[in-house]
């Protein structure tokens, strides 16, 4: 199962490339403007995705710890974190699908802490060297987004800090390609990922992984 899980993880990330592109594309871009003038690119931009996926993972390491707790906490045996985290899932298929919007709410929700650390990232521009990407990156993991919020239900359910990390790093890889492409202009990869029917199979995908999460816990009712 855990197998399945990093698999949809990274489906999440892979899926929501197009939603990435929307929210850290334009700063992917942008922030190439911050780069030395003499001073190669491709460092940097992989310093800032590190700097992103490090946040992803480090916030995956701790979901996970707190639902392990939790877990230990509650004395019946319904796997409540289960259930959330495959309710997150259908929602996050039909939020890339286009199909519903619902999980726009808590990125209006998460909108108002992010407000209060995005301050912090502009004392790393312009970039002096790799490791202020790296810096400015790990702030910006924290760019309110529901396509994250549901990744870390999954990595609260996951059973540990190991495995909430993982589920989250293997999350942050999926969303690789997509700013990768943003920000290098591989122009060719950014429309199939914004296709239509790209972002509906991976939609299904993530609604099968959601009903496989979720059948022991009907099975048991029943």
């Amino acid at each position: 199962m855990m197998d399945i899980n990093l698999l949809s993880a990274f489906l999440m990330g892979l899926a929501g490339g197009v939603h990435c592109i929307g929210m850290c594309g334009g700063i992917a871009t942008a922030f190439t403007f911050a780069i030395p003038k003499e001073a190669f690119n491709t460092p940097y931009i992989l310093a800032y995705n590190i700097g992103r996926i490090s946040s992803y993972t480090a916030v995956g390491a701790l979901t996970g710890y707190l639902g392990a707790i939790t877990s230990t906490a509650i004395t019946t045996n319904f796997p409540i974190l289960t259930l959330i985290s495959a309710v997150f899932l259908v929602l996050l298929a039909l939020y890339i699908s286009d199909w519903y919007k619902g999980l726009s709410i808590l990125e209006k929700a998460g909108s108002r802490f992010f407000k209060k650390i995005q301050p912090f990232a502009k004392r790393f521009l312009p970039f002096k060297h790799p490791g202020s990407a790296l810096a400015y990156g790990m702030v910006w993991g924290f760019l309110p987004c529901g396509l994250v919020y549901t990744a870390l239900t999954w990595s609260l359910a996951s059973g540990s800090a190991l495995n909430g990390a993982l589920f989250m790093l293997m999350f942050g890889l999926g969303t690789f390609p997509a700013l990768i492409a943003s920000s290098v202009g591989a122009s060719f990869l950014i429309p199939f990922l914004q296709h239509k029917i790209t972002r509906q199979v991976i939609a299904i995908s993530l609604i099968f992984f959601a009903i496989i999460l979720i059948f022991p816990v009907i099975k048991g009712i029943t």
